[in-house]
Parts: C-alpha cells; sequence; structure tokens
C-alpha cells in the first residue's frame, strides 16, 4: 500500500487485570461490572511506516479493530430536551435493510442538501405501497432528510424503512390532532427501538392558520408528545409547525417548540418575483426568531408551483419555479434550516380559494 508500511507488532499480554478494556456485564446503571479473573490475549498492532497505530485486533481476529484514532466519530447525543442548537447533521451509515437488502450506495454525504416534503399517496389518493415508496427515494437520495406530514397509510414505517436503506433521515409527525396522543404510537412502532432515522418529530401542521386548533391545545399538545416520547426513548427534537404569520402572532408555539418551524412560500405574496423567494423566506425566518427571543427557525415548507394561474407578480412556470428554488438554496447557505416543497406533483390534492390553481404543481422532481 503505497506510503503506508504496515508492520506487524504481536505483543504478548498476559495476566491483564481488571482496570484494562475488556467485556464486562451491564449491571443495569449504566456503568460495567469489573471481571476479577486475570485475561491472557494475543494483540497484533497494525503500524504505518511513522509508527501511528491504525488497528489493533486479537491474533484469531479476521479483520482489525480501528483504534480511536481512526474510528469515525458518531454524532453527539441529543440531550433529554433540545434547545436552540439540536443537531440535524445527518447520522453515520445505518444498518443493513429489512429481509437482508443492504443500504444503497449514495453520493457523497456533502453532497446530499436540504430538506424536501414527500406525500406517499398516488394520484387517485390511495396509499403507495412499500415498494412504491421505495422507488420514490431512489430519486431523492441527493436531499439530506425527507419530510413526511401524517401516520396514515402507514407511512412513517415506510417512509422510514425506504429512509433507512439509503442513509436518509425522517422529519415525520402527526398531522392534526385527532386520536392525539395514541396516534404517536405509529411512530414509536416505527422506530421500534431505534431513533437514530428520525431528524424531528413535529404535531400538526398549520392547525392554528386553518383554525383546527387553538394555541393553547397545540403547545399543550407539543409538551405532552415530548413527555410520551421521551420515554419511548427519543431525545430529538419535537415542533409544530405552522405558517410564518402566524408564528409571528404567536411566539408561544416556538416557545414550546425544541426551534421555531415555520412554512413559508414567496408565491402567496403578490409582490415577489421568483428570484425574491429566498430573501423573502429567510426575512420571515429572521423575524421569527427575534420574536421568540433568538430561537432557531427552520423553514419547513417553501418552493414556487410550475404550473397554475398567476398571483400578481408572483408567476407559476417550469424557468420561475427553478429561479425560485435557487434563490432559496442561495438565501440559506445552511441547508439544514430549509426544507424545499415539495419532492413531486401532488395529483391528489384539490384547489380552493387563494390556491391559484397550483395545489398539484409544486413539485420539483420528475418521476
Amino acid at each position: 500500500m503505497k506510503p503506508l508500511v504496515q508492520f506487524l507488532v504481536v505483543l504478548l499480554l498476559s495476566h491483564l487485570t481488571g482496570a484494562l478494556p475488556y467485556g464486562g456485564h451491564d449491571t443495569g446503571d449504566g456503568r460495567i461490572a469489573s471481571r476479577k479473573e486475570p485475561l491472557v490475549a494475543q494483540v497484533l498492532v497494525w503500524v504505518d511506516g511513522e509508527g501511528h497505530a491504525l488497528a489493533t485486533s486479537a491474533v484469531d481476529d479476521a479483520v482489525p479493530t480501528p483504534t480511536a484514532a481512526n474510528i469515525p466519530t458518531d454524532l453527539p447525543p441529543l440531550l433529554p430536551i433540545p434547545d436552540d442548537n439540536a443537531p440535524f447533521e445527518l447520522s453515520p451509515a445505518l444498518p443493513d435493510g429489512e429481509d437482508g437488502e443492504t443500504s444503497i450506495p449514495l453520493q457523497a454525504e456533502n453532497n446530499r442538501h436540504y430538506g424536501i416534503s414527500y406525500s406517499p399517496y398516488n394520484d387517485d389518493g390511495t396509499c403507495k405501497s412499500q415498494v412504491e415508496v421505495d422507488k420514490d427515494l431512489d430519486k431523492l437520495t441527493h436531499y439530506g432528510f425527507i419530510r413526511i406530514y401524517g401516520v396514515d397509510c402507514d407511512q412513517t414505517k415506510k417512509v422510514s424503512t425506504a429512509a433507512r436503506r439509503r442513509n436518509m433521515k425522517v422529519f415525520a409527525g402527526v398531522f392534526d390532532l385527532q386520536n392525539f396522543p395514541d396516534s404517536l404510537d405509529y411512530i414509536t412502532r416505527a422506530a421500534d427501538g431505534d431513533w437514530t432515522v428520525f431528524h424531528t418529530i413535529t404535531i400538526g401542521n398549520e392547525l392554528v392558520n386553518k383554525g383546527q386548533s387553538s394555541v393553547a391545545d397545540v403547545t399543550n399538545a407539543v409538551q405532552t408528545a415530548r413527555r410520551k416520547l421521551r420515554g419511548a426513548g427519543y431525545r430529538g427534537p419535537v415542533v409544530t409547525v405552522d405558517t410564518f404569520s402566524v408564528m409571528l402572532q404567536h411566539p408561544e408555539l416556538c416557545l414550546a417548540s425544541d426551534y421555531c418551524a415555520a412554512n413559508c412560500h414567496a408565491f402567496f405574496d403578490d409582490n415577489n418575483t421568483p428570484d425574491q423567494a429566498g430573501q423573502y423566506a429567510k426575512n420571515q425566518a429572521m423575524k421569527i426568531s427575534r420574536a421568540a427571543g433568538g430561537k432557531k427557525t427552520i423553514i419547513t415548507e417553501s418552493g414556487w408551483p410550475h404550473g397554475g394561474q398567476p398571483n400578481g407578480k408572483a408567476i407559476p412556470s417550469a424557468e420561475n419555479q427553478q429561479q425560485a428554488i435557487a434563490s432559496l438554496k442561495q438565501a440559506f447557505p445552511d441547508d439544514d434550516e430549509l426544507i424545499l416543497f415539495t419532492a413531486f406533483d401532488d395529483g391528489w390534492k384539490q384547489d380552493s380559494s387563494g390556491t391559484f390553481g397550483a395545489e398539484k404543481y409544486w413539485g420539483i422532481e420528475k418521476r
């Protein structure tokens, strides 16, 4: 191996005491009990040309174990109640998928940017199968994480299963407060004791803006969810998502959340052109953070439609969509603070007043 010269040093270590590393047993409180009997082991130390240790292994081991200096570092654990600085970096490679399916090779991690929202429904509104979800996520591996909205169609399990196989994270949640907090059980079952795939869990999407729930109901639900999820072993952020205007009016929604989470679309302001989309969203995020005493804000939806009717200066088109997405990326160089909307066109959606016939046409990627 070119500049690497391997030297094999055989060290016979005998009469090791219990103070040396070994496989002890868990006492149940996180400590490892000491073994009193002496151990005898033969250890191989793999070094480079400068004598630096690269790895160690027992003589009978087929594969060396990386040393502390060379093993990839894991993410720091989230605090029991994360604050504004909860980490959102992607985790190291996750285990192989279920049924023996191996993780799909991805682009280099530094080429995977931003979150992307995704809805696992067919154009007729029926639920997508696991195979169909897998095919969709194959087209999304250049994003860092996937945002989903609810627990229907067993989507938390389907999307988290597909995400694990592709070393991605999932921004999951419950869409509303129906059957809450029992609805959280779908997320807990999808985790199955391993929460590493989850980026954030959100309680509701625009519930105050739509008049479905009061501010007090939502903040209480966030606190209830946090307690229940902590009891199930989840240590990541718990938030509620609403429109930026609601977040500005009710900063208590931010204060109840582990960070401020706001949807913001420049298209719905008729004074905006697509090149202004990024700065528009960035300005709202800064205002929200100021209103919440400096708390971090993540824009959890922002995009531009490629079809539909004009809204003043905001005109839907494929070219304008590309320009708006480029503007958003430029305004959010810290790509963990932006979730683009949305992965694919949603043919199952219906327009209402104020959507300008564009509901089906926000998809950024092509199937």
